[in-house]
């Protein structure tokens, strides 16, 4: 088992390597949102849940919502290509989802799902999911949410190259998640801004309640190349969500409000140009307000063995820094995704930017900044001044 783990180690880090080695960077040119992935969960002999009355399937929902959703894409947006994982009742298998992103060079990946649990028929509403440890509870990667991961990633067993293909990975065996815990996830932060999209979007709807946005372990996440999210639109087990699951009317105003919020993340995408296809330049970040110069409200954190310069810096109206992230979720400290860095935060009034290796001194900043990308390769140089950030050579 341990060669295994191994195993896995080595094959993130080389595919971590590759992403964050292609050669269009955001730097180098404007670029925007030209090609979504839109994942329709299940399919041919993966049913995927299946209702009490075992009259609805997930496969055929998530296929409907699917196809509404890329048509309406179509339709608001011309300009960007919309590619289906599947247009039919087929199977197709969760790396196989996600090389269809990654061959297309997609800019966001999106797969639709339903949710549903074995007993009782209380729990009920919609969450989105992006790739990483759980973030409910401190490092609890198991907490509430393995069931729904076991279940999701179940169906690679229904792949005869199961073993080898995921490099011995078993959904059914705790065991087996450790190795999420190894993956950066350099297109984090563009995933969670789009999660929280969607969440904003979906609320009200047919299916109203909002079970929040949550990092977990999926498969079909963990190997796109790009940023990507999971959507659970409902409760199979619920009655009120099966009805709304169930009709035209509901499906459509789903895939109208994944349109509202695929509209609201490309035009944040597209406003500056800072985001690469299929990488995130800013670490997943988005630059909406630099060139013009918003103020913010800069707060910086102690002093660490990271050796940021954040006592003094705090001080100053004038340091430099790299920025990792930008995103409207905040973040602690302690989250694993800073890898022991303190950041200071920079907030304005849509996004907190979280900046590391800061200092008075640019030289003294640019060295550390060339350490920082070795760990957060999508990095970029800031220089931010009585609260305003903008980007520094």
């Amino acid at each position: 088992m341990r060669n295994v783990y191994i195993g896995i180690y080595v094959l993130l880090l080389m595919l971590l390597s590759v992403a964050a080695s292609s050669p269009l960077r955001a730097q180098d040119q404007h670029l925007t949102l030209k090609t979504v992935v839109i994942d329709a969960g299940h399919g041919g002999n993966d049913p995927g849940c299946i209702s009490k009355d075992k009259k609805t399937q997930e496969k055929a929902l998530t296929l409907s919502i699917a196809k509404q959703f890329a048509a309406k894409i179509r339709a608001a947006h011309p300009d960007v290509r919309v590619i289906l994982t599947r247009d039919s009742d087929k199977y197709v298998t969760l790396g196989g989802r996600a090389d269809i992103a990654n061959e297309a060079g997609a800019d966001l990946f999106i797969s639709i799902h339903i949710n549903s649990v074995d007993k009782g028929t209380k729990a009920n509403g919609f969450s989105i999911h992006c790739l990483g440890q759980s973030s409910r509870k401190g490092n609890d990667l198991f907490d509430k949410n393995l069931e729904l991961c076991q279940r999701e990633n179940s169906v690679i067993l229904l792949e005869d190259n199961h073993e080898t293909e995921y490099q011995g990975f078993d959904p059914n065996d705790p065991q087996s998640y450790i190795f999420f815990s190894l993956i950066q996830n350099a297109n984090l932060g563009q995933s969670l801004l789009f999660a929280e999209d969607v969440n904003d979007a979906l609320k009200g709807g047919p299916i109203a309640h909002s079970r929040g946005v949550s990092q977990d372990p999926f498969l079909v996440l963990w190997r796109t190349t790009m940023p990507a999210v999971l959507i659970e639109c409902g409760f199979m087990s619920n009655p009120s969500d099966l009805t709304a699951l169930r009709s035209k009317a509901g499906q459509a105003a789903i895939a109208e409000r994944l349109l509202k919020a695929f509209s609201t993340f490309k035009k944040r995408y597209d406003g500056d140009g800072t985001a690469a296809s299929g990488q995130q330049a800013d670490s997943g970040t988005r630059q909406e307000e630099t060139s013009s110069g918003e103020a913010a409200d800069t707060t910086a954190a102690d002093n660490t063995a990271s050796g940021d310069d954040t006592a003094t810096a705090k001080e100053s109206s004038v340091f430099y820094g790299t920025q990792i992230l930008a995103i409207k979720k905040p973040m602690k400290d302690s989250d694993p995704f800073f890898k022991g860095y303190r950041p200071v935060r920079v907030e304005g009034e849509t996004l907190t930017r979280y900046i590391i290796g800061t200092a008075v001194d640019k030289s003294e900043a640019k060295r550390k900044n060339a350490e920082i990308r070795k760990k957060f390769p999508d990095s970029f140089f800031v220089r931010v001044e009585d609260g305003t950030v903008s980007r520094e050579k």
